[in-house]
Order: structure tokens, then C-alpha cells, then sequence
């Protein structure tokens, strides 16, 4: 174990309203699944509003904000929009995420290196209002000493290449990457950043990462929804959480 305690882990509830949006209707209804989230053992609550609302919604941040009894981890774009309504929220903490409209997910991380004056002043009335401040990054050095210099609290490491690597079968460009993100957390910690790591990880990647001494919470959207569909949500993170601990304690 890392000397802050466990390995957290943040369930992402965006695609239960994917799914609910599919359909135009009132279900499945992503708070239910957040405290069904919680029951399971989740440690905090991931959920990104879009520009487009494309999934989450701005009532469901009012609820979540209302029902939850874990963090909620608020992911935004760095918009004025977007930064006016978590300063009317005052969520636990904000992970400032790049976006762009035509893409399914994220595909990147922040250049925080080419906007870091914008960005410092954008993360200001955010972190003087109470929100601890993370910016979703690659692992590249100049990123993260960007977002050091920039005042954010923590970064989130992209595992999505390491992820995509994986099920393409490029098993030494993934331990490359892998050995990347491995550098990148060590660096991040040595400049006072908490380092969280996330994006595409289910039961067969999970591991390497959750073994990273300096990576104290993993965020997992996407697989542990799919997942649920055939195990159930809290069968699904009660073993997400299970491998996260066998790789730790290893």
C-alpha cells in the first residue's frame, strides 16, 4: 500500500446515461447507479457534463450532488460555462479533461504546457472555492511539470494508449507505455502532484496500473458499466476493486 492508505477507486456513471438517453426516457437513472456505486465500495463518484449533454446532465449533477455520500469528481472541459457551474456546486474535486464534440470519448490528454498562464487562471477561482483541481494528462514530463507550475492539486494519468495497446496485441510498445506512465507518476509525485490514473482499464489492465506506488486512485467508467450488464454494478466493482488490491498488496 501507498503511505496514504488503499488504492481508490472512482466509478464513472456517464454511460448509464448513455443508455438512458438512447431511449429519451427516465432510466436507467445514473444516480441510482451511483449509489449502487457507493453500496459496492466505490470511493468517489466520476461524472463528466458536456458541452453537448450528450450523456450526463446538468440536473443530474443537482442530484448527484444531493444523494451522494462519497466525492464527486466533477470531469469538465475549460469553459466559462463549465467553470460557472462548478463554482455554484462546489464539488469535492474537478478534473479539467480537453473536448471536442465530434469524438466518442477522450482521446488525449491537456496540453497544459501550451495554455499554462489560461489554465492558471482558469484553476484559481476553482481551488479558492474549495475544489481540488486535477488535470487530465499524458504522461510526457513537460505536461506534468506544466501542471505543477500551473497550480492544479493532482493530475489523472491517460492509460488509454496503454489500454489500446493491450488488446492490440503490441505487447512491447504497451510495456513501453507502461513503463512511461510508470516515470510520469514518479515524477508528478516528486513535485507534490497526487497522481490518479484512468481511461479504458477493465479486469485484464488494470493490474500493472494499480501497481504504480505513487497512483493512489484509479477512475473506471465505461468497462465497469459494460460489465454490469452481464455481472451486475456491484459484482463488477467488488471484482475491479478486488484485482486493484491483489495488485497493490503484490
Amino acid at each position: 500500500m501507498t503511505s496514504e492508505g488503499k488504492l481508490r477507486l472512482g466509478v464513472n456513471i456517464d454511460h448509464v446515461a448513455t443508455v438512458r438517453n438512447a431511449r429519451g426516457s427516465a432510466y436507467p437513472d445514473p444516480v441510482r447507479a451511483a449509489k449502487l456505486a457507493e453500496e459496492a465500495g466505490a470511493d468517489g463518484i466520476t461524472a463528466h457534463l458536456r458541452e453537448d449533454r450528450r450523456h450526463i446532465a446538468d440536473a443530474d449533477i443537482e442530484r448527484l450532488m444531493a444523494a451522494l455520500e462519497r466525492p464527486l469528481n466533477f470531469e469538465m472541459a475549460a469553459t466559462a460555462e463549465m467553470q460557472a457551474i462548478a463554482l455554484r456546486h462546489k464539488p469535492h474535486a474537478v478534473c479539467i479533461v480537453p473536448e471536442k464534440r465530434e469524438e466518442r470519448t477522450t482521446e488525449g490528454g491537456l496540453d497544459v504546457a501550451r495554455d499554462d498562464n489560461a489554465l492558471a487562471g482558469f484553476i484559481a477561482p476553482l481551488s479558492d472555492a474549495g475544489c481540488r483541481v486535477s488535470l487530465f494528462i499524458g504522461h510526457e514530463p513537460r505536461q506534468i511539470e506544466a501542471a505543477a507550475r500551473v497550480g492544479a492539486a493532482v493530475v489523472e494519468l491517460h492509460t488509454g494508449a496503454y489500454c489500446d495497446l493491450h488488446y492490440e496485441g503490441k505487447f512491447e510498445e504497451r510495456d513501453a507505455e507502461l513503463a512511461a506512465l510508470c516515470e510520469g507518476a514518479a515524477l508528478a509525485h516528486s513535485l507534490g502532484l497526487e497522481v490518479h490514473a484512468g481511461h479504458g482499464l477493465t479486469f485484464e489492465t488494470v493490474k500493472p496500473i494499480a501497481a504504480i506506488p505513487q497512483v493512489i486512485e484509479l477512475n473506471i467508467g465505461h468497462f465497469l458499466i459494460a460489465e454490469a450488464i452481464f455481472l451486475g454494478l456491484g459484482p463488477a466493482i467488488a471484482e475491479m476493486r478486488r484485482l486493484m488490491d491483489e495488485a497493490r498488496a503484490a
